[in-house]
């Protein structure tokens, strides 16, 4: 197996931690400070509490009502971690995901888009 399935899952999550504390970030302006313990609350490259970190946990489980195939996006994307560099990803597995992320219509990159 060639590297690449591999290098492309681990970057892929990435993108969606970026896009989320890319939403944290807004919430605040120039010049002004968040609390440390908020901050080391965000520390973090789990997706769930990144959600909870951008006020957008209920907003994305509204979501899911609305939209099922965003849900099943969700489903996929939410168990990805930074530890996933250390594990074997199949090509299969690695388009899975990236797919959950950039669908046009129902992906996860889209609708945190919508927030940053």
């Amino acid at each position: 197996m060639t590297p690449l399935p591999n290098g492309a899952f681990y970057l892929a999550g990435y993108s969606v931690e970026c896009a989320l504390k890319a939403c944290i970030a807004k919430k605040f302006g120039q010049g002004e400070w968040p609390r440390k313990d908020f901050v080391l609350k965000c520390h973090t490259h789990d997706l769930n509490k990144l959600f909870e970190c951008a006020d957008l946990t209920s907003l994305r489980d509204a979501e899911f009502r609305h939209d099922v195939h965003f849900g099943q996006n969700w489903s996929i994307v939410k168990d990805w971690s930074e530890s996933s560099r250390y594990e074997t990803h199949h090509l299969r597995e690695a388009q899975e995901l990236v797919n959950a992320i950039q669908d046009i219509d129902h992906g996860v990159l889209r609708w945190i888009r919508q927030y940053w």
